[in-house]
């Protein structure tokens, strides 16, 4: 399927690896010109010349940790005028609520809240001057179901999305889309992390956390990034341009609601 926006100019925001890579591949091969995004120069690199040699198309490199200002910067510097903005960045790791001081929770709100959102800011008039935007915010599916000591990453992409649903009708008229897409578990660094802390703390393998945990969920198993990424890259194309202020969960069935 055409998505209909090859040319197009997208920056995807922690785009070195897991989902945000695999949403930038995506991207790439619908012939989109991609700006990466990571804290590592050498596994952006990597990622960057993988997304090359797999597509063909232009593809830029921006280093950095996306919630500080001379990142920011350098990303719209290295693409003035995005069709496409990915939001994503690290959250919180696993703490309990009592844990956390002044410093930590505003820490995690500025990573997963003020940092899309002073992204947005700065792109999002442009695109309503050109008739084409569209902006995804990777979530999480914490947003709509609790997961014990990922509270303060919960609540500040919970705020995220609360805050962007009237921006969202705001610029509808412009052919400019706002929309989030929840992951559940994925088979990401940060899930093999987390099955390894689990692991841990139970005194049992890896391999028993990582399939109790795929037992949980009705599809039977881990989603991928790259299917991630395809899903995300249809809520970027043309022909979805009438999704707007959605939040769209990705889990294999595992949050169990009728609506």
């Amino acid at each position: 399927m055409d998505l209909g926006i090859k040319g197009r100019k997208a920056i995807i925001c922690a785009s070195s690896k897991g989902l945000g890579k695999g949403t930038a591949l995506a991207l790439a091969e619908a012939g989109c010109e991609v700006v990466l995004n990571g804290r590592n120069a050498e596994v952006l690199h990597e990622t960057a010349e993988e997304i090359r040699k797999a597509t063909g198309v232009n593809v830029i490199e921006i280093v950095g940790d996306v919630s500080e200002r001379v990142t920011q910067d350098r990303l719209l510097e290295a693409c003035a005028e995005p069709d496409i903005l990915i939001n994503n960045n690290g959250g919180p790791p696993l703490r309990d609520f009592r844990a956390l001081d002044r410093s930590a929770l505003v820490e995690g709100v500025v990573q997963n809240m003020v940092t899309p959102i002073e992204l947005i800011q700065r792109v999002i008039d442009g695109m309503v001057a050109r008739q084409f935007g569209r902006i995804i915010n990777i979530t999480s599916a914490s947003v709509l179901t609790p997961i014990s000591g990922l509270d303060l990453s919960s609540g500040a992409r919970a705020g995220l999305t609360a805050f962007l649903a009237g921006v969202a009708r705001d610029v509808a008229h412009a052919n400019v889309t706002i929309n989030a897409v929840l992951p559940g578990m994925f088979d990401t660094d940060r899930i093999k992390s987390n099955f390894a802390r689990a692991a841990a703390q139970q005194s049992v393998s890896e391999d028993q956390i990582r399939t109790q945990r795929m037992n949980s969920i009705p599809a039977k198993r881990l989603g991928t990034a790259e299917e991630f990424g395809r899903i995300a890259a249809f809520l970027a194309s043309a022909h979805a341009g009438y999704i707007t202020g959605q939040n769209l969960l990705v889990d294999g069935g595992a949050f169990r609601s009728a609506f």
